[in-house]
């Protein structure tokens, strides 16, 4: 799945990467491909990689270091233009021949793949928001604890579950739980991410006026979000003259925002009671 995901990104930056180039839109170009090198190809798919890396499954190993080698390669032809030298001498340790003749990436159909996208997203959001969570309340990465996931997504729900294993290893659980009907408890940390919630019951950590004040933060974010995206589906001329696509996916964002205000306040709500 993580290979599938690195690989449908890959053709979007290669789309939008040479949309740019052609503009003569360098600094834009540069920018794309900084964003997916950095904090997709290096931060996220390198990591996930040693799931695969460091098990027994042989296959699946070949498959993945292939998968490596070759986003690398495309990276290094991406970046040839505006890196010419550094790309030059790391592409000669993995391959034959010069970058300067090698044949510049296109977008390959076969890689689309917005489910692996959309779930290895939800991943990541999952992952990071336990990072957070622990940092919030200065729980090591290395102590086990209790992580509850409440989602009526039944596709997040499959997805997680069959991928559960890149959560234990990035969140460190001592009991993990992914279901739809989870109860809230009244002492733990939450965060809400797209299609889910998440708790971790840390009673003897958690100062409920901080985690309180935490989540007002939070609902002024979404609420921030909300007016924006708001603000520009109520001009009419935006309605009226963008592609229907972009429409829609502002209308999705609107949703997404919404679903995770409405959590917010209901979590503000039950942390209320506890200093009642």
């Amino acid at each position: 799945m993580t290979d599938r995901w690195i690989l449908h990104n890959l053709n979007e930056t290669i789309g939008k990467a040479t949309a740019n180039f052609d503009k003569f839109e360098f600094g834009v170009a540069g920018h794309i491909l900084y964003n997916f090198i950095w904090d997709e190809f290096a931060d996220w798919y390198v990591e996930l990689t040693k799931e695969v890396l460091y098990s027994d499954n042989e296959e699946e190993k070949v498959i993945t270091r292939s998968v490596l080698l070759y986003t690398l390669d495309k990276i290094l032809r991406l970046l040839h233009p505006i890196m010419p030298f550094v790309t030059e001498e790391i592409f000669g340790q993995i391959s034959e021949g010069s970058i300067v003749t090698a044949a510049y990436p296109t977008v390959n159909p076969a890689f689309e793949d917005l489910a692996a996208h959309t779930g290895v997203e939800s991943l990541k959001d999952l992952i990071r928001a336990v990072r957070n969570a622990r940092a919030e309340v200065n729980v090591a990465p290395s102590k086990p604890i209790t992580i509850l996931v409440k989602t009526s997504d039944s596709d997040l729900e499959a997805f997680f579950n069959s991928n559960v294993n890149y959560i234990k290893r990035f969140t460190n659980p001592e009991h993990l739980e992914i279901a739809s009907n989870i109860p809230a408890p009244e002492l733990a940390m939450s965060s809400v991410i797209t299609g889910a919630e998440i708790y971790l019951p840390l009673a003897d950590l958690l100062n409920v006026e901080e985690e309180l004040a935490r989540l007002d933060k939070e609902l002024a974010k979404w609420q921030k979000e909300l007016d924006m995206v708001g603000k520009k589906l109520s001009n009419e001329r935006f309605v009226a003259n963008a592609k229907p696509e972009v429409v829609q996916k502002e209308r999705d964002k609107q949703a997404d925002y919404q679903a995770k205000y409405d959590a917010t306040v209901a979590r503000i709500d039950e942390m209320k009671k506890l200093v009642k």
